[in-house]
């Protein structure tokens, strides 16, 4: 089940709204404070990872809240409370980043365990691709042609001096001609006696977000009231920011190699997951529902318009913010129908997991260690989380089903997330076979230098912080 079908369960269409616009809102501050002070790569950073899936589940369904008769109330209550689970969860990656303790940990990576990891930070999104696009074939597939015919096979034409218009962007491009394609198909009555689902993919009048978003709205902290705090909730919540932990960490790994950037040295690593530490606390203040990771999407889309530049993912961060606060602009983006951005993803999730495989280059792939590695990391990596997702519903809440809700929610949301099952397997195996004798098969001689901040001359020019404040925090 789609995560938005989850945290929207209950909610009233002008909630609706009111969510969306802060969720841009904090993703905009979110990818400025990520850009300026945290790893500096030109990564936008938002809502939207399905690692929270769970917990949020959990909350939704706790018998303290399903008892409020009254639906508005039960809808308050229930925001108030992942509130508070974000903002006692998010304490989680402020301590890892900022006490350097994810950047010790990073000690155990190598190009051959990054490999898999990051490969299945886009592979493991695979259902949110051609099966999402599925729903709608007639708007899904000519969204995909169209995109790979013009960032591709007409790349090199362009028909406005030197400016490589349909490679740089094909997004910019594709998705108005074929929103409008959409509306026209909807105006036309083509889904008038379609099936439920294919009316809520394809239509772009659905949910009456337009009519409902108000014309300005700034989002303010606890607009939903004080949160309430519970320790089964937090716990449980703790499991998601973990695995977006994860998550973002093998997207930074990719980020960087698109950017043309040497990997992200340790400080640097641990500095970035302290900011996203920062940017779910804001979410738990500002009521997102859903807590900050990094927009696998947005790493892909450098790769599609090679277009690496800090300042331009600065100034959309500036354009999610001007959306956010005019309400009806950002409700007419939300009106675009998932499927043409299903087949979005399709192209750059794959992009990201190529990227992943391109570590790969750095080692020895005739050693049969680093085979049998690789090999069972992204076998597991996607075999592990496809089983527990399985046994996904609204009442039995995944695989682990135990008296203890929070424990569900924390081991379901772990193994049920392709990159840290990746995590597991990959740094267990990788630092445990034959270490010593395979440093050079594992790709070691070539990625020691990065791990520190001076180990190459090149980590200052692209991770130094601005205003001069590397004087301030000197990188350890």
């Amino acid at each position: 089940m789609p995560w938005e079908e989850v945290m929207y369960a209950e909610f009233l269409l002008g909630d609706k709204a009111r969510v969306i616009q802060a969720l841009l809102f904090v993703a905009g501050i979110n990818t400025l404070l990520q850009t300026l002070f945290g790893t500096r790569l030109p990564t936008v950073v938002g809502g939207g990872s399905s690692a929270y899936i769970y917990p949020i589940a959990y909350i939704i369904t706790d018998s303290s809240l399903q008892q409020i008769s009254d639906s508005h109330e039960r809808f308050i209550q229930t925001m108030r409370a992942i509130q508070g689970a974000l903002i006692v969860a998010s304490s989680i990656q402020i301590i890892l980043g900022y006490s350097q303790v994810w950047g010790l940990f990073s000690r155990f990576f190598s190009p051959l365990g990054m490999a898999p990891v990051v490969g299945l930070v886009g592979l493991g999104l695979f259902q949110r691709g051609f099966p999402v696009l599925g729903d709608c074939v007639e708007i899904g597939i000519p969204m995909l042609l169209l995109v790979i015919g013009l960032s591709q096979y007409l790349k090199h034409v362009r028909p406005f001096r030197d400016i490589p218009i349909f490679e740089r962007f094909p997004v910019l491009i594709c998705v108005p001609f074929v929103w409008i394609y959409a509306v026209i198909l909807t105006a036309g009555g083509a889904y008038r006696h379609k099936s439920d689902i294919t009316q809520h993919s394809c239509r772009t009048d659905r949910a009456n977000l337009i009519s409902t978003a108000p014309w300005f709205m700034f989002p303010y902290p606890f607009q939903w009231g004080p949160p309430t705090f519970s320790a089964g909730h937090s716990f449980a919540m703790m499991s998601a920011v973990i695995v977006s932990m994860v998550e973002s960490t093998g997207a930074y790994m990719a980020a960087s190699r698109l950017a043309i950037a040497t990997p992200p040295p340790a400080y640097v690593l641990s500095r970035g997951i302290g900011w996203q530490g920062i940017g779910v606390l804001l979410d738990g203040l500002y009521g997102t529902v859903i807590g900050s990771t990094v927009s696998v999407e947005n790493v892909g889309l450098l790769g599609l318009t090679r277009v690496g530049s800090r300042r331009v993912v600065q100034i959309s961060a500036g354009f999610m913010i001007f959306f956010s606060i005019l309400g009806k602009f950002g409700a007419v983006f939300a009106s675009i129908p998932f499927p043409i951005f299903a087949a979005l993803y399709c192209i750059l999730f794959g992009l990201v997991a190529s990227i992943g495989i391109s570590f790969l280059q750095f080692t020895n792939m005739n050693s049969m260690r680093n085979l049998i590695i690789i090999g069972l990391t992204l076998f597991l990596g996607i075999s592990v989380p496809q089983f527990f997702n399985q046994y996904w519903t609204l009442s039995r809440h995944g695989l682990v089903h135990t008296n203890a809700g929070w424990f569900n929610a924390f081991l379901n949301t772990l193994f049920s997330s392709p990159p840290t099952v990746g995590l597991i397997v990959a740094v267990l195996l990788d630092n445990t076979l034959e270490v010593e004798r395979s440093k050079k098969d594992r790709g070691m001689p070539w990625w020691v230098k990065f791990r520190t901040f001076k180990g190459d001359n090149r980590n200052e020019e692209f991770y130094t912080l601005p205003f001069n404040l590397n004087r301030f925090f000197p990188p350890t």
